[in-house]
C-alpha cells in the first residue's frame, strides 16, 4: 500500500474518531517512507487529538525538517507553543509559516491573536485585517479584529467587523460579547445590553458578559437590572472581583452605602491588595461619613499602585473634609501633580492661538456634571448671562446620562461636544483643534474630573473654578478663581495657581425653582426649636458634632435633623451626639431625598448649623433660599471659609463665628429669639435675590472681565510655551471616582 493511501486511511480513521488506527496508519507510512513530511504532519494531528502536545510538536518539527517552510506544520507548531506559554517560539513558528506563504490566512489570524494577547493591538490589527481580507467568511478573524480595533479605540470600525461576525455566526457568544463592548464604548449602552443578553443566552456561565451587561444597564440608568446582572456574574464566578466592585458601585450610586461597603469588603477578602477595590471601598466609606478609614483606604490604594491617578485624586479631595491646615491639602495635590500631571506635560507643544488681546475669545468648560446636579445651579446662571459677542462658549461634556438640564445647558453654549467616550489624549486634540483660548476645569479632583486632560495643556490658559474652593496643586493650571473671603490676602500660599479674586462671590446661584415656598417658622407652632445640617455625612466631623452638642445643650428641648444613609453610619452620628449629652430622641436622621423633597425638608427647620472643617456650599445656599439662616464656624482652609463668603454677600456676617465658643453663642442667641428668627426667615429669599449670590448678569461680567485680563497677560507673555518650575513635594474594573 502506498504512503499516500496509508495517510488517506489515517485521515478517514481520525475523522471517524478511531485515533489508535489513525496513529498506526501514520507509523506504517513512516516505516515505509521515513522522510515523508506529510506523514509526520498527519501524525502530529493525530497526537494532538490524543492529547499529547509534546509528541505532536516533535512530529511537526520533523515535518518541517523534511520539508523546510512547511506552513501548516509551522502554524500548528506555533499553536502548541502558544498553549504551552512558549511565546517567542510560537511567534517564530508563525513568522516562518508566513515567510513561506505570506497569504496564509490561518497563520495570519493566529499570529494576530497572539499579538492581541500580548497587548499589541496595532500589530494584531495589521495581521487580522489581512486574514479577514483573505477569509472574509471566517468569524474568528472578524471577532479578533474587532477586539484589536477596540484596543486601538477605533470603536466604530470594530463594531462594523463585529456586526459581520455576528451575522455569520449568530450562535458565537464571543461575537455578541465583543460587539456589546464596542457599542458600549461608542456610547450606545442599550444596544450593548442587547448583545450581552444574547451572549449570556448562548452561554449562561459567561461571567464577563453578565458583568458587562451590568455596566451597560448602569450606564442606561437601569439600576435594578444592573444589580441583577452583577449578581448573576458573581453566582457564576463567586470570586469575580470586577463584578463585586461593580455591584458595590451601583449600590453606592443608589444610596445603599452599607450594602456597597459589605460587597466591597467581600471583594477585598478575595484580594486584600487590590488598589481598585480599596479605592472603591474608600468611596463607600466616605459616602457614609467614615472619613478616617476612607482616607486610609485611598492611601493604601496609592501605595500599592502609585500610577493610580483616580485613587490619588480621591485622596487629595478627601483631605479637604478632614484637614484643618491648608498645607496638608496643597502638599498632597503637589504629590499628585509630580506623579500624574507633570510627566504628561514634559514635552510641551506650543499654542498657535492668535494673540490679539481684544478679539473674541473661545472659552471651553470641561465637566461631567452638565446635568441634574448641584453644579448646574451655578453653571446655568452663568451660561444664561454670558456675552456671546466677545466670548464664544464651548462645553465639553462627559455626562453619562444626559437629561433635561443637559439640554438646557447645551442650548446656552455656542458649541457642544459630548466627549465621555474620548480618552484624555483624544479630548486634548479635540480642544486644540477647536483652538480654545481659555479652558476651565469645573471638577478638579472630584468625581468625573479629568485633571490629566489639563496636565496635557490643550489650551494656552487654564483655569480652575466651581468644583470646590481650593487648589488643584497642578502646574498646568495657571489660575484659580476665588473671592476675597474664601481667599483672604494672606491665603496665596495655599495655592500653586495664581489666585484671581472675583469682586463679590465665588458662587452665583439659581435654585431653578420657586417651589416650595418658605413657610412660617416651625418653632412658633412645634413648641421646640429644630436645628439641621443637611450636608453629606463626609462633612460631619467629630469637631462639628462637638459644636452642635454645645448648641443643643444651650437650647433646651431643641431637636436636630440630619441626613445620612441607613445603617451603621447613622449609629456613628447618634453615638457622637450621645457623648455630648444629646439624647437619641432629640435626633432625627432622614435618607437622601430627591431635590424637591430635600428642599421641602427646610420647612421643618428653624436654624441650620454648618459642618466643619468643610462647610456646606450648595446646601447652605439652599438653606438661605428656604429662609433658614446658617451659622458657620470659620476655618483655616478655603472650603471652611464658605460660610463667611456667603453670609458676607447677604449682609449677615454675624452668622460666621471665629471661635467654637462664638459659634455656640451665636446659634443659641438666634435660636432663643424667635421674633428675630421669624423675621429673618421671611426676608432671606428676597435678600438672596437682591444679593450678588443670585445676580447672574453681574457675576458673568466679573468672570468675563477676569477672562479678558488673564488673556491679555498671555498675549503679553514671551512667545514660548509657558512652563512652571518644579515644586518641591511637601467597562470591567468598576473603578469609581
Amino acid at each position: 500500500m502506498t504512503t499516500d493511501r496509508l495517510l488517506e486511511l489515517a485521515g478517514t480513521s481520525q475523522s471517524a474518531g478511531d485515533l489508535p488506527d489513525a496513529r498506526r496508519r501514520c507509523e506504517e507510512a513512516l516505516a515505509q517512507e521515513p522522510a515523508s513530511a506529510a506523514a509526520y504532519f498527519r501524525l502530529g494531528l493525530v497526537l494532538e487529538a490524543q492529547g499529547d502536545p509534546p509528541a505532536a510538536a516533535a512530529a511537526y518539527r520533523a515535518a518541517v525538517q523534511h520539508r523546510p517552510g512547511f506552513p501548516e506544520a509551522l502554524n500548528n507548531l506555533g499553536n502548541i507553543y502558544q498553549r504551552q506559554g512558549r511565546i517567542p517560539e510560537a511567534q517564530a513558528a508563525y513568522a516562518r509559516a508566513l515567510a513561506a506563504q505570506p497569504a496564509y490566512p490561518t497563520a495570519l489570524g493566529n499570529l494576530g491573536s497572539l499579538q492581541l494577547n500580548l497587548g499589541r493591538p496595532k500589530e494584531a490589527a495589521a495581521l487580522l485585517i489581512q486574514a479577514a481580507r483573505l477569509e472574509p467568511q471566517v468569524p474568528s478573524h472578524l471577532v479578533n479584529l474587532g477586539v484589536a480595533l477596540c484596543g486601538l479605540r477605533r470603536f466604530a470600525d470594530a463594531a462594523r467587523f463585529l456586526e459581520r461576525a455576528v451575522q455569520l455566526a449568530p450562535t458565537l457568544a464571543e461575537g455578541a460579547f465583543n460587539l456589546g463592548n464596542a457599542y458600549l464604548r461608542l456610547g450606545r449602552p442599550r444596544e450593548a445590553a442587547i448583545q450581552y443578553r444574547n451572549a449570556v443566552a448562548l452561554r449562561p456561565d459567561y461571567a464577563e458578559a453578565h458583568n458587562n451587561l451590568g455596566n451597560a444597564c448602569k450606564e442606561s440608568g437601569n439600576f435594578p437590572e444592573a444589580v441583577a446582572a452583577f449578581a448573576a456574574a458573581i453566582r457564576v464566578k463567586p470570586d469575580y472581583t470586577a463584578a463585586l466592585n461593580n455591584l458595590g458601585a451601583v449600590y453606592r450610586l443608589v444610596g445603599h452605602v452599607e450594602a456597597a461597603e459589605a460587597v466591597l469588603r467581600r471583594a477585598l477578602a478575595v484580594n486584600p491588595r487590590a488598589p481598585v477595590t480599596l479605592n472603591n471601598l474608600g468611596n463607600a466609606l466616605k459616602g457614609g461619613g467614615e472619613l478616617t478609614e476612607a482616607i486610609a483606604c485611598y492611601r493604601q490604594a496609592v501605595a500599592l499602585d502609585p500610577a493610580n491617578a483616580v485613587a490619588h485624586s480621591n485622596l487629595a479631595y478627601a483631605l479637604n473634609f478632614q484637614a484643618t491646615d491648608a498645607s496638608a491639602i496643597l502638599d498632597e495635590c503637589r504629590r499628585w501633580d509630580d506623579r500624574h500631571g507633570r510627566p504628561l506635560g514634559s514635552s510641551p507643544r506650543p499654542h498657535e492661538n492668535d494673540r490679539s488681546p481684544e478679539r473674541r475669545l473661545r472659552v471651553g468648560y470641561v465637566s461631567g456634571d452638565f446635568r441634574q446636579h448641584c453644579q448646574s445651579l451655578f453653571t446655568l446662571p452663568l451660561f444664561s448671562h454670558h456675552d456671546h459677542g466677545p466670548f464664544e462658549i464651548f462645553c465639553y461634556s462627559s455626562v453619562e446620562r444626559p437629561d433635561e438640564i443637559t439640554r438646557l445647558i447645551e442650548r446656552r453654549a455656542d458649541a457642544w461636544r459630548s466627549v465621555r467616550h474620548l480618552s484624555d489624549g483624544e479630548l486634548s486634540e479635540v480642544i486644540r483643534r477647536d483652538r480654545i483660548d481659555i479652558l476651565v476645569d469645573l471638577e478638579m479632583h472630584m468625581a468625573n474630573g479629568r485633571p490629566q486632560l489639563f496636565a496635557r495643556r490643550p489650551a494656552p490658559v487654564q483655569v480652575a473654578w466651581l468644583a470646590y474652593p481650593g487648589t488643584t496643586g497642578m502646574s498646568a493650571i495657571d489660575y484659580v478663581f476665588s473671592d476675597p473671603r474664601l481667599a483672604p490676602p494672606d491665603a496665596d500660599s495655599e495655592y500653586c495657581e495664581r489666585v484671581v479674586r472675583l469682586p463679590d462671590t465665588f458662587w452665583c446661584y439659581d435654585p431653578l425653582t420657586r417651589e416650595p415656598a418658605v413657610g412660617a417658622l416651625p418653632a412658633l407652632t412645634a413648641g421646640h426649636l429644630t436645628f439641621a445640617c443637611l450636608n453629606a455625612p463626609c462633612k460631619i466631623s467629630d469637631h462639628a458634632i462637638r459644636l452642635w452638642g454645645g448648641v443643643m445643650r444651650a437650647v433646651e428641648n431643641s431637636r436636630l435633623l440630619l441626613m445620612a444613609p441607613p445603617g451603621n453610619h447613622r449609629r456613628r452620628l447618634c453615638d457622637g451626639l450621645a457623648a455630648q449629652g444629646i439624647a437619641r430622641e432629640r435626633i432625627e436622621i432622614q435618607p437622601f431625598l430627591r431635590r424637591p423633597d430635600y428642599l421641602r425638608s427646610y420647612q421643618r427647620v428653624d436654624l441650620a448649623l454648618d459642618s466643619f472643617p468643610y462647610h456646606g456650599h450648595t446646601t447652605s445656599l439652599d438653606s438661605y433660599w428656604m429662609g433658614v439662616p446658617v451659622v458657620s464656624r470659620v476655618g483655616r482652609t478655603a472650603v471652611g471659609r464658605a460660610g463667611l463668603s456667603q453670609s458676607f454677600n447677604l449682609g449677615l456676617t454675624g452668622l460666621a463665628a471665629a471661635t467654637d465658643e462664638q459659634f455656640v453663642a451665636v446659634a443659641a442667641a438666634l435660636a432663643t429669639d424667635l421674633p428675630r428668627l421669624a423675621a429673618l426667615r421671611q426676608d432671606l429669599r428676597g435678600r438672596m435675590e437682591r444679593s450678588p449670590l443670585m445676580d447672574g448678569s453681574r457675576f458673568a461680567r466679573h468672570l468675563e472681565s477676569a477672562y479678558r485680563s488673564i488673556w491679555r497677560e498671555w498675549c503679553d507673555s514671551p512667545r514660548v510655551q509657558r512652563t512652571m518650575q518644579p515644586l518641591s513635594s511637601c467597562s470591567e474594573t468598576g473603578l469609581l471616582r
